[in-house]
């Protein structure tokens, strides 16, 4: 079995002090994910870096305590790749891939577009970007890409949904974007296919009571390729500690990992 876990942390520093590493060291997980790390590599403490026998592989931003995502593997991969070659994006650090045989398991932070025009018109480019490179993924390997999308896929996929038909996030040609993913380049909403039921959400907004009355998002995925999505078998989202604004996603896959 390949127990995948993604977790946006909103900062690593934050996350550690509410139990987060604690938690993960129960998980019996494979490979983690991890986005919003908001810390440089001089920050990095040693259980950041290599917590319960697992060793971190990260991309910081350069702006300090800005973005930032790590892929903590259990296993050694056979390659680390950082960043997918953007010179816009890669900067901003947003992804990590490791490879382990024929599956790529990456760790992704789709930009959000919440802040203004500016970053909305950013996220489109990263989206321009981003799909012909799992398009060309796909077509080479397995590919399990975890993280947080910053976008909902369906009505099924927020709690308010009319509401937020102008929000970054829920904007049509950002769904729409979800859905060619899936639909023309053949990659696989892991934990929809698994989990069928409304108000199943990884986000919550810090105001009012959003998170007490689960007026919620799904903007937190595992999106994978047909072959290794088949092998999907159990998936859970992680509510009972509030670490970030995030909750943790975990899915199971009858998969071995080649040592």
């Amino acid at each position: 079995m390949l127990r995948v876990i993604t977790a946006n942390l909103n900062g690593i520093r934050s996350a550690a002090k509410k139990g987060f590493f604690e938690w993960f060291g129960e998980q019996k997980a494979d490979v983690l994910c991890v986005q919003e790390i908001k810390c440089s590599q001089d920050d990095m403490t040693p259980e950041f870096l290599a917590p319960h026998d697992f060793t971190g592989y990260f991309q910081h931003a350069v702006k300090k305590g800005y973005s930032g995502a790590g892929v903590y593997s259990r296993h050694e991969p056979d390659d680390v790749i950082i960043g997918f070659g953007s010179e816009e994006f890669d900067p901003e650090g947003r992804y990590v891939e490791t490879r382990y045989g024929n599956l790529s398991v990456i760790s992704v932070y789709v930009p959000s577009g919440s802040s203004g025009e500016e970053r909305q018109a950013a996220k489109y480019r990263f989206m321009d970007e981003f799909m012909p490179h799992l398009a060309e993924l796909k077509r080479e390997r397995e590919v399990i890409v975890c993280g947080d999308v910053n976008i909902v896929h369906k009505e099924i996929d927020i709690k308010n949904w009319k509401g937020n038909q102008k929000n970054s996030g829920c904007l049509p040609e950002e769904r729409a974007w979800l859905t060619s993913l899936f639909d023309d380049v053949g990659y696989v909403d892991v934990f929809r296919t698994l989990d069928p039921r409304p108000e199943q959400y990884t986000w919550w907004s810090n105001r009012g009571q959003a998170y007490a009355k689960n007026v919620g998002w799904r903007i937190d995925y595992q999106i994978a390729t047909p072959g290794i999505a088949h092998k999907a078998k159990k998936t859970s989202i992680f509510k009972d500690i509030k670490f970030s604004d995030h909750a943790p996603l975990t899915i199971d896959y009858d998969y071995k990992v080649k040592k």
